[in-house]
């Protein structure tokens, strides 16, 4: 029971609440998973929320197109990456044990994961942050001014007690990410300059479901993902009734974004609304007007449009589709995994409801980026141009 739970919050981590960064902030992020029985480890790492390396769970590495070219300048890159992740593997494989004994949960899938990095804006201005969750929770955070860990809950502090008594490990991680991490940041953007900086226009499209109050503004097919869709109603800002969704990954790297607006049949007609969409790709912004809405049919289901998914419906089931078979496929490796070690076959079944309660720091390039990222750890698939795990140095 407990361990289909445990999926549900490897998904619900994956998907933490974020802040919008600005458009000219560059990040680097990197995120550690290891689930058990087995503590199968993968390490994935991002700069401006598109993967440029990734280690599966049998240390199968797997990296862009454009960082290859640090290999080529460095001999010595892809070793010492390697035995960072490596190290990182050993470390993952004591504090899972340690924090599985603190909890009392000697057996069962547990998910355990860390995510770090740095950010930097164009001004100068750094930040970074160290966070580690358990089963989907917070569990502990790095504290960069104090230099100290922060436990989120009584158990975290028993761990930490054990794990760093005498804080060195967090000096060192404050360290790094106020150093190392930023010049590291400088040098990926450096090798991925062609790529991450590339400006690609959203194809942008309006529609509504007969019959329903929800009108859709989608873009879609654009880079880089930071975009702005809002709403006005005879030439004024709509702030409420307005569901503002997340910006997703397309297949070809690209991102797609969509905006909801509940109105009714009668307030639009006696109303002039419009769609405005913003992207550094455009001189001018794209204004989608009333005369522009496409109605889809209620019995329709399949979508039109172009750019990879214009159509509100088909996006939306598609988006419901990869979220079930990751969890489906996932749950079906780890089954698979027990059985062929030995281990008694459980039946997996929901037994609670999950309850996330977490702050999160991490710019809008984490949400998106990283559920992208649980869909290609778990399916052990990648993009072009794109990878998942650590870099070299201190990653």
């Amino acid at each position: 029971m407990k361990d289909n739970s445990a999926m549900l919050k490897l998904l619900l981590f994956l998907t933490f609440p974020a802040h919008l960064s600005s458009a000219d902030t560059h990040t680097l992020q990197y995120l550690y998973t290891a689930v058990t029985p087995g503590v199968n480890f993968t390490a994935v790492g991002l700069v401006d929320g598109e993967q440029f390396v990734f280690y599966d769970i049998n240390m199968t590495r797997r990296i862009s197109e454009w960082m290859k070219k640090a290999e080529d300048d460095d001999p010595l890159y892809r070793q010492r990456e390697m035995e960072h992740v490596k190290n990182q593997q050993d470390s993952f494989q004591y504090i899972v044990a340690r924090v599985m004994k603190i909890f009392n949960q000697p057996k069962g899938i547990h998910i355990f994961q860390r995510i770090y990095g740095c950010e930097r804006d164009d001004d100068g201005t750094t930040r970074g942050y160290d966070e580690y969750g358990y089963d989907g929770e917070d569990f502990i955070s790095l504290d960069l001014k104090t230099g100290t860990w922060t436990a989120a809950n009584d158990k975290a502090e028993i761990f930490i007690n054990e794990w760093d008594p005498t804080g060195e490990k967090a000096k060192h991680w404050k360290d790094f990410l106020e150093k190392d991490c930023i010049d590291q940041l400088q040098k990926v953007l450096n090798y991925g300059k062609e790529t991450l900086e590339r400006k690609v226009p959203p194809t942008a499209s309006v529609f509504q479901k007969h019959s329903s109050p929800e009108v859709v503004c989608h873009a879609t097919g654009f880079f880089p993902k930071t975009v702005m869709i809002t709403w006005q109603k005879d030439g004024e800002d709509v702030h409420e009734d307005v569901d503002l969704n997340d910006t997703l990954p397309n297949q070809d790297g690209s991102f797609q974004k969509r905006s909801i607006l509940t109105v009714s049949a009668e307030d639009l007609q006696k109303h002039t609304y419009t769609c405005v969409i913003q992207h550094s790709s455009l001189e001018k912004e794209i204004v989608l007007r009333e005369e522009d809405i496409r109605i889809l049919n209620p019995d329709r289901r399949t979508g039109g449009g172009s750019g990879g998914g214009s159509g509100g419906a088909p996006i939306g089931i598609i988006v419901g589709v990869v979220a079930a078979l990751v969890v489906v496929v996932f749950v079906g490796i780890v089954v698979w995994k027990k059985k062929n070690s030995g281990e008694e076959k459980k039946t997996l079944s929901s037994r609670e409801k999950v309850k996330l309660q977490t702050q999160s720091r991490r710019s809008l390039h984490t949400r998106s980026s990283l559920r992208q990222l649980a869909t290609s750890e778990m399916m052990g698939s990648s993009t072009d141009g794109s990878a998942s795990g650590e870099a070299e140095s201190e990653v």
